[in-house]
């Protein structure tokens, strides 16, 4: 079910186009959470960073160009956006595919020492909040001391006021830097479904989608709420280290 390097290349750069439709400078984020894994692995020889939710690689790849001495694990669910990951950013990070929350998901890592970071960017808001709390325990378990769990994502606010302000904020934002012009998430999945090379991909994806149950995901939690969860989880230093409208990166240290 492999796809070739043009297939890759091309669904992964629409990918990258119609991403900056949701998240509010998305590169502006991304840099900034590879700010904080460089400075928390300085030093550090060969720094292990796990990706959460990697999609097809977009932070992975970043964060080797950054951190090039590093080791990645990235990990996701989707068949289909792995594929494209493996193919266009081999070299990026070791993919692996498992579903986080699951039982065995972070057994299924195969991680042979703590992790110095681990990092997620507009994936773990799917996760209802008793998994996501589940999430974070086990990531503060991998983390040596002093690692970071860093999740860029979007976070409203928990007054109703302040979360239609931020959101419009973002909102505005966006259309001055022209993201609303790119095509939007169904579009690009309704439009690859056509691809005959990703078909086998399709059809596995739809046959997990299928056995999936469904649950509350966790999109609609505030930041305070996160931090909470965090702080619940073990991790006793959270903070908010960017934010644009509702996006936001926090960081959770270990202690």
């Amino acid at each position: 079910m492999g796809v070739s390097m043009a297939t890759a290349k091309e669904w992964v750069e629409r990918w990258e186009l119609q991403q900056q439709r949701y998240a509010v400078d998305r590169e502006e984020r991304f840099t900034v959470i590879a700010d904080v894994v460089e400075h928390v692995t300085a030093g550090r020889p060969r720094p292990l960073l796990l990706d959460l939710g990697c999609g097809p690689g977009s932070l992975a790849a970043r964060l080797a160009a950054r951190v090039p001495d590093a080791e990645i694990v990235a990990v996701d669910m989707d068949p289909l956006l792995l594929e494209l990951g493996r193919t266009h950013h081999s070299g990026a990070a070791r993919y692996v595919d498992a579903v986080i929350g699951d039982n065995g998901w972070t057994e299924a890592l195969e991680l042979d020492r703590p992790l110095d970071a681990a990092v997620s960017t507009t994936a773990l808001h799917y996760l209802p909040e008793p998994t996501l709390l589940d999430t974070y325990r086990r990531l503060a378990a991998l983390l040596r001391s002093g690692g970071v769990l860093v999740n860029g994502d979007h976070f409203p606010q928990d007054a109703t006021r302040c979360s239609e302000l931020t959101a419009h904020v973002g909102r505005r934002r966006a259309e001055r830097a022209g993201s609303h012009a790119h095509e939007d998430w169904q579009s690009w999945w309704s439009t690859a479904a056509q691809d005959p090379e990703l078909a086998d991909l399709f059809t596995e994806r739809a046959q997990r989608l299928s056995v999936r149950g469904g649950g509350s995901a966790g999109d609609d939690l505030s930041t305070a709420r996160h931090a909470g969860l965090l702080r619940q989880a073990g991790f006793h230093h959270v903070t908010s280290v960017w934010q644009f409208g509702e996006s936001h990166v926090l960081v959770a240290v270990k202690d």
